[in-house]
Parts: structure tokens; sequence; C-alpha cells
């Protein structure tokens, strides 16, 4: 079961998580159809490889960006 993203999360996080579960997804489902009888393409499985990742860098760098922005600077 997915965990719940936090309350506070801003439109934009929440639509980023959205986007990464659902290449996760696609690229669980296209690797299991891999396994199976059905013919499947190199070239779509690496597609969706590089779909996933991408989709997981831009939430873990807009996460990285949310967190910097809420801690505060320190002053000396």
């Amino acid at each position: 079961m997915a965990a719940t993203p936090p309350a506070g999360d801003p439109p934009e996080i929440a639509h980023l998580r959205a986007d990464a579960r659902y290449a996760r997804e696609r690229l669980a489902l296209y690797r299991a159809k891999a396994y199976g009888m059905r013919e499947t393409s190199p070239v779509r499985m690496r597609e969706l490889e590089r779909n996933a990742a991408q989709t997981a860098e831009r939430l873990a760098a807009a996460l990285h960006e949310l967190e910097r922005a809420r801690t505060p600077e320190p002053t000396d």
C-alpha cells in the first residue's frame, strides 16, 4: 500500500508524486509483460525506464527545493 503524502505539500508536489507513481507503475506492468509470453520491445522498455527515472529525479529536485525553502537560513 502506498504511503500517504504529507498534508502540507503544495499541489505541484502532489502532481509530481502522481506522475512518478504512474511512471513506476507503467514500468512495472511492462516488466511483468516481458516475463510473460507476450512480445515486448527493448526500445519501449528503455523508454519507460528513462521516463520513470526522469520523473523520480523531478520529484526529488522539487522535494529538495521545498525543503530548502522551508528551512530558515542560518544567521550569523
